[in-house]
């Protein structure tokens, strides 16, 4: 387990440093739609310049290098006890040697680790597959992107919302427009559905590993994410809020089946900072 340790400390490094490509390409065509002269096209210019200057200096993108969250894909026989032992190792040594921020606080005592672990922290979820193959993505999601998620039970009178795609659609443009640019636009926003509150929250978080350009499988799920990417688009909210053509560079709804008397969506929001990697060991 000692070489796979060092494997996640050098994805802790990759994650906390480098843009996954897909993000950077979609922040840079969000550069190309703004006029030279508006603050969208500033902010983004800033933007991209910070995140070459951490990949050339091996620094983190962001001075908060989030919650790391785990999707553990774990071939049958492997201990998932022994890989959350590896996880929890690399992850303290990670803190000192890319640095990490240290952010796992006692929720009681209110006193910091000081090395991002502590009561499920970092979160980790398990899968166990047939597969001889283990895949581990790592996510570090920002705390300030993370406060402006919102979960909702339908149907909502609020939002004249009933149990159906209309009403994913209305709670997904109600979520963002309650972010009002909080949480360093454009975003990445993930959207889950299904039965339980604590099954679409995984489930939304989820959807924030996929590829940006990549097509959901279940045509419906697909037309709902380009017409709300369009449509999230049309708000005019903008590079960090400061208005602009492009709030949001991809939406992902991933969708489980419910149970007759419940509705739950779980919309995520992700900031420009998407950052996401896998290991495949």
């Amino acid at each position: 387990m000692l070489k796979l340790r060092d494997g996640i400390v050098e994805l802790y490094r990759k994650v906390a440093t480098s843009l996954p490509p897909d993000v950077e390409e979609a922040l840079r065509k969000s550069l190309s739609l703004e006029r030279e002269d508006s603050p969208a096209n500033s902010s983004l210019a800033v933007v991209l310049e910070n995140v070459r200057i951490a990949r050339d200096t091996a620094r983190p993108i962001c001075q908060d290098t989030g919650v790391p969250v785990f999707f553990v894909k774990v071939p049958m026989g492997l201990s998932q006890l022994e890989l959350k032992e590896t996880i929890l190792e690399a992850t303290r040594t990670a803190t000192v040697k890319v640095p990490l921020r240290p952010n796992a606080v006692d929720v009681v005592t209110e006193l910091n680790s000081g090395d991002n672990t502590g009561a499920g922290f970092p979160v980790i979820y398990f899968e166990e597959t047939r597969g001889n193959t283990l895949t581990i993505d790592l996510m570090l999601k920002g705390g300030g992107s993370e406060n402006a998620g919102q979960l909702y039970k339908l149907p909502s009178e609020e939002l004249d919302a009933g149990r159906d795609m209309e009403g994913v659609r209305r709670c997904v443009l109600d979520a963002v427009q309650k972010a009002q640019g909080r949480a360093c636009p454009p975003y990445v926003i993930g959207v889950g559905v299904g039965a339980a509150k604590d099954q679409v929250t995984r489930l939304s978080k989820e959807q924030l590993i996929r590829k940006l350009g990549d097509v959901n499988k279940f045509e419906p799920l697909a037309e709902l994410e380009a017409r709300l990417s369009a449509e999230l688009n049309e708000l005019g909210i903008g590079p960090q809020g400061l208005g602009g053509r492009t709030t949001v560079m991809a939406v992902k709804i991933g969708a489980n089946h419910r149970h007759p008397a419940s509705y739950f969506v779980d919309v995520s929001v992700s900031c420009w900072a998407t950052r996401r990697g896998r290991l495949i060991w």
